[in-house]
């Protein structure tokens, strides 16, 4: 029978021996390595360390473990990475999910639902419980109400932003300052949650705006 191999990654190491005790009493289930950071992490895999999942906290020392989920689906693409975190927001969740998570547990979990889930991902699937998926589902309901609350006026400027018009170009347009098309500018990328100019077009055309 194979065994599902485990990389515990955690920067708490009672934490760690806590998975560890758990789990190594499964004859289907060897925790083959140990790391505290995303660098020690790395380092074994680079050494052909090849582990069937990555158990992994988001809070690392040296790195956002949401992140490092993305870098190893690139990277490793046949290594399942299942976060265990203390995080119970939904945008973690939902973040976790994009980047390649194949499960998501908080650190409440109790020992049946943690090797249940270990099993379901060591066979492909993925993982998310009901508490899990009610995060992630309310969040997604969330942002979509932010980006549907868009005033009148805010979506008729992205829609000029979108046209490739200046912000002068716009104020000119509508017969407002620039001050005023740049406050709506602000508004909007909040309200879609976005950095910069390319990322609120971008998100806009996903959702239908423009």
């Amino acid at each position: 029978m194979s065994k599902i191999e485990v990389i515990i990654t955690d920067d708490h190491k009672l934490f760690r021996d806590g998975l560890r005790s758990i789990l190594q009493q499964f004859d289907d289930i060897e925790i083959i390595g140990e790391a505290s950071s995303e660098s020690e992490l790395m380092g074994m895999l680079q050494n052909g360390c090849d582990p069937d999942i990555v158990l992994m906290d988001i809070s690392l020392p040296d790195g956002n473990g949401l992140d490092i989920i993305k870098k190893m689906k690139e990277d490793y693409g046949s290594i399942k990475c299942v976060v265990i975190t203390m995080h119970a927001e939904g945008q973690y969740v939902v973040k976790a999910v994009k980047n390649g998570a194949y499960g998501y547990l908080l650190k409440s979990v109790d020992q049946s639902e943690l090797v249940e889930a270990v099993k379901t991902v060591g066979l492909g699937k993925k993982y998310f419980n009901a508490e899990v998926s009610q995060l992630m589902v309310t969040d997604m309901a969330e942002e979509q109400e932010q980006e549907t609350n868009l005033s009148e006026r805010e979506l008729e400027v992205l829609q000029l932003v979108a046209k490739g018009y200046t912000t002068k170009e716009i104020a000119n347009q509508l017969y407002v300052s620039a001050r005023t098309i740049e406050t709506h500018r602000v508004n909007i990328m909040r309200k879609l949650q976005v950095q910069n100019s390319a990322e609120m077009i971008t998100k806009a055309a996903k959702c239908d705006l423009i």
